[in-house]
């Protein structure tokens, strides 16, 4: 990191943000660019030439960056981090959505801090262990796994409805599933009841195999008719 990395720390928290600075302050690879409360403009964020941001707000992480689709180059070399997060897959997600390259929850340590910190500036991503399995299976229910347009047009299913089918192909339960997608398991029953109604299966086991089949388009459709 060369002569060590400048942060800045913009928290809500007064306590917070003090334990950060004496935290960091205390190791050689760290300069406190400056530390006050979110109410700094992304301007002045900008022109501190920090190389980390530290956030225990993810709204002010909303309200200050730019969107990824406005943001140009040197807009994004600040980094973010934000740290004493509640443990919710929803904000995890929004968090990187914005751009985050940090995530670290309340009951983390000051090393957890430090670590990720350091994480961060040297050109890192960092999140708890137990979200990685979740960010992995998030981004494959997003990706090649969904049918493909003909079939979602035959089959009439619902966005929602097309991420469970990898999840169901996988083996999940219902109650797996739920806390997947943060949703009740009520919920997810209610999905998949639909599911066998338009894809014309008896039962969850055939749905995963109905969209490998090469003739589950066709099958569907004859179900339509049929019902």
């Amino acid at each position: 990191m060369g002569s060590g990395a400048k942060v800045l720390i913009l928290c809500v928290n007064r306590l917070l943000r003090e334990s950060i600075a004496r935290i960091l302050t205390k190791r050689t690879d760290f300069e406190i660019a400056a530390q006050t409360e979110p109410c700094t403009s992304y301007e002045h964020i900008r022109d501190s030439e920090a190389d980390v941001l530290v956030l225990d707000s993810l709204d002010f992480l909303l309200d200050s960056f730019p969107s990824s689709s406005a943001a140009g180059k040197h807009e994004r070399s600040v980094k973010s981090v934000l740290i004493a997060m509640a443990d919710d897959r929803s904000c995890f997600l929004t968090a990187i959505r914005r751009g985050a390259r940090g995530y670290v929850l309340q009951n983390a340590s000051a090393a957890d801090v430090v670590a990720a910190v350091r994480s961060v500036a040297e050109g890192h991503a960092v999140c708890p262990p137990h979200y990685t399995e979740f960010l992995f299976d998030y981004v494959a229910t997003q990706t090649t796994e969904l049918p493909n347009s003909q079939r979602r047009a035959e089959w009439g299913l619902t966005r929602r409805e097309q991420q469970l089918i990898p999840l169901i192909g996988r083996g999940l339960s219902n109650k797996e599933i739920a806390n997947h997608f943060n949703i009740s398991e009520q919920t997810v029953k209610n999905h998949i009841h639909r599911i066998l109604r338009k894809v014309g299966v008896v039962d969850r086991l055939s749905i995963y195999e109905a969209f490998q089949n090469e003739g589950g388009a066709a099958m569907a459709a004859h179900a339509g008719h049929s019902t």
